[in-house]
């Protein structure tokens, strides 16, 4: 049995990639990068901004100084507009709950972000005091540190992760750590060459925890 599940954030417990990577497209396209959306997300989900900023510069990307200040106001911006749970999502968390499993979020967003998406879906409050970020934590992943860091704070011996991101399967296999890739908009099969069990459904969950 599992004592910890820790969940990614976007694209996982809150469907904001879509939007938050058009953001991306529209900031990028003002410095010279025009990408489309599935150029962004293959290069941007689960990284963080400051790669972000790293990998468009080095594709020519003429992106100001400020770059990653004003990208973030533009996103929160827009997410303040609304943000849909991923279906299944809250289920989830109240299947967990009465099971009494322990469960956080880890991600290489901004805990202002999360405070955003997770607030305005009512989640913000079940993850108080189990809230990670590359922010805060110091180093994002595919670094093992957050997960890690997540797992010693709960005193957990058996944790798993949920991601729908490369590089945040990368660090759940890189941290010893049982991975199940979310894969809700294609076969999955990135996650699963890096070592993640593919499922598409959050209803499938119970069932792969044994619970």
């Amino acid at each position: 049995m599992h004592d910890l599940v820790i969940f990614d954030c976007d694209g996982v417990l809150v469907d904001s990639e879509p939007l938050s990577n058009q953001v991306m497209i529209e900031s990028l396209a003002r410095y010279g990068l025009p990408l489309t959306m599935g150029e962004c997300m293959a290069l941007f989900v689960g990284t963080t901004m400051a790669k972000a900023q790293e990998i468009a510069q080095e594709m020519g990307a003429n992106l100001p100084d400020a770059w990653i200040d004003e990208v973030y106001r533009e996103t929160y911006a827009r997410l303040r507009d609304g943000v849909p749970l991923v279906p299944g999502a809250r289920e989830l968390l109240m299947h967990l709950e009465a099971k009494a499993i322990p469960y956080c979020v880890a991600s290489n967003g901004h805990i202002e972000k999360m405070q955003i998406t997770l607030g305005q879906n009512d989640l913000w409050d079940r993850f108080q005091g189990a809230m990670f970020s590359a922010y805060t934590v110091g180093v994002g992943k595919p670094d093992p540190t957050m997960f890690l860091t997540a797992a010693r704070h709960f005193g957990a011996k058996s944790p798993v992760v949920i991601e729908d991101s490369a590089s945040g399967a990368t660090a759940a296999i890189r941290a010893g750590m049982r991975c199940l890739g979310y894969a809700a908009h294609d076969d999955g099969a990135q996650l699963a060459e890096i070592g993640a069990e593919v499922f598409s459904d959050m209803a499938e969950v119970p069932a792969l925890l044994g619970i």
